[in-house]
C-alpha cells in the first residue's frame, strides 16, 4: 500500500545557510575568489565564494562560467570605479540579505547593484528610495497643511478682532449720541427754536 507524500520544509534553513557562508567568508575558509576593488587610488581586496557571488550576481556568474582553468587556488577579479565601502556593503548584503547604509549612499548602492547585475539589491534599493520619497512628500504635505491652518486661524483672529472693534464703536455711539441738548429746556418745542435774548433787545431799541 502506497503512503501519501509529505513535504519536509525548513523555514530556517536558508537563513542558517546564509549565516554559515557569511561566517566562512569572514574567517577566510573555503574562499575561492579574490575581488580587488580600486577607486581613486584607494584599493582593497575581498575574499569570497564563487558559488555565492554567482548565485546573487549575473556579472560574477558570467565571469566564472567564462573563465579558463585557474592554476592558483583562487580566481582574481578586478573591479574599477567601485568604492571600497560600497563593495563591502554589497558583499554583506549578498551573504546576509541585509545591510545598513547611510541615506546618501542608497543611490550608490543602486548603481553598484546595476553594475554587478544583482537583482535582489536593485529591488531593495528601489523600494527604499520609494519609501524615502513617500516620507518626504508626506512631510511636505503635513507642513503645507499646518501652514494653511495657521493662515486660516490668523485670518479668523483678525476678522474677530475687527468685529469686536466694530461692536465697541457701535456701543460708543449708542451711549454718546452726537451733539446732545444740554437740558430739556434747551430742546425745541414743536420744532420752533426758543427766542434769542439778543433779538429781544434789538426789538426794544
Amino acid at each position: 500500500m502506497e503512503s501519501n507524500a509529505v513535504l519536509l520544509e525548513s523555514k530556517s534553513s536558508p537563513i542558517n545557510l546564509l549565516n554559515e557562508m557569511h561566517q566562512l567568508r569572514l574567517l577566510g575558509h573555503l574562499c575561492d575568489v579574490t575581488v580587488s576593488v580600486e577607486y581613486q587610488g584607494v584599493r582593497a581586496e575581498f575574499v569570497a565564494h564563487k558559488a555565492v557571488l554567482a548565485a546573487t550576481s549575473k556579472f560574477f556568474k558570467e565571469v566564472f562560467l567564462n573563465e579558463k582553468s585557474v592554476d592558483g587556488p583562487r580566481t582574481n577579479v578586478f573591479l574599477n570605479e567601485v568604492q571600497v565601502a560600497d563593495f563591502a556593503s554589497f558583499l554583506e548584503f549578498v551573504y546576509t540579505a541585509k545591510v545598513e547604509v547611510e541615506e546618501d549612499r542608497v543611490q550608490r548602492m543602486l548603481e553598484i547593484a546595476e553594475k554587478l547585475k544583482c537583482l535582489d539589491l536593485s529591488e531593495t534599493c528601489f523600494q527604499l528610495k520609494k519609501q524615502m520619497l513617500e516620507s518626504v512628500l508626506l512631510e511636505l504635505q503635513n507642513f503645507s497643511e499646518s501652514q494653511n491652518s495657521e493662515e486660516e486661524s490668523t485670518a479668523q483672529l483678525s476678522v474677530s478682532q475687527e468685529s469686536k472693534a466694530a461692536a465697541v464703536a457701535e456701543a460708543g455711539r449708542a451711549d454718546h449720541p452726537l451733539d446732545p441738548p444740554d437740558s430739556p429746556a434747551d430742546r425745541p418745542r414743536n420744532g420752533v427754536l426758543p427766542e434769542v435774548p439778543a433779538a429781544k433787545s434789538k426789538e426794544k431799541m
